[in-house]
């Protein structure tokens, strides 16, 4: 560490990125002491300038970040930290810290964190005339209602055969579930690593079957 580049007030900005999905996550801050920390627990410690001391990330939310890798770049003065997240990065229970637009893109590609996110942003910085954002304003019981429909309409469509009219309803579905989600506080980590339990559970299953 002796060749970093720290400025003058002893810091380096550090930039924290899922290992999995390469989203950044986050921006923060490290002196040498939360930098040596990080290193040693394998688990990110940054140190806040506002606060002026160290802070290790999840120690209150559980939100830990383990470190899969630690680069620096060409001039060795700014950090990417690669990790293994155990929740969202950002306080607001976003996934990642940056899902404000200010130029949005006009990638045509879609993902479904990327839809994630941008819920989110709608729930935090409600816009006008948005049909997302009037959902959040009316509440869950709103959302409920409309989740039902979908669902309703999901099975209306697959009965009549109609795939095109099915897939059509799903994606309204998958849609009005995320708004519900986002509602409920509900992140992706937490489907996903359910999910992962009933794979496990399944696949055990399925090896008792086979014995």
């Amino acid at each position: 560490m002796t060749d970093l580049k720290f400025d003058a007030n002893g810091l380096i900005p550090a930039i924290i990125q899922d290992h999995y999905t390469k989203k950044v996550l986050m921006l923060a801050y490290m002196n040498a002491e939360s930098l040596d920390i990080t290193i040693k627990e394998g688990k990110t410690c940054f140190y806040s300038r506002s606060r002026q001391e160290l802070w290790r990330k999840g120690a209150t939310s559980g939100n830990y970040q383990n470190v899969v890798s630690i680069r620096t770049d060409c001039d060795k003065d700014t950090l990417l930290i690669d990790v293994i997240k155990d929740g969202p990065a950002c306080h607001t229970g976003n996934e990642t810290c940056f899902f404000n637009d200010i130029v949005e893109s006009n990638d045509e590609a879609f993902s479904y964190e990327g839809l994630y996110d941008m819920l989110v942003g709608r729930k935090i910085n409600k816009k006008e005339g948005s049909y997302t954002t009037y959902l959040f304003e009316k509440g869950i019981d709103k959302i409920l209602k409309k989740v039902g429909e979908e669902c309703t309409e999901v099975i209306i469509g697959a009965k009549g055969g109609d795939k095109a009219e099915t897939v059509y309803e799903i994606a309204d579905l998958i849609y009005h579930i995320t708004v519900m989600m986002i509602e409920m506080g509900i992140s992706l980590d937490e489907v996903t690593a359910e999910l992962a339990k009933r794979h496990i559970v399944d696949h055990k299953v399925k090896q008792e079957k086979m014995q």
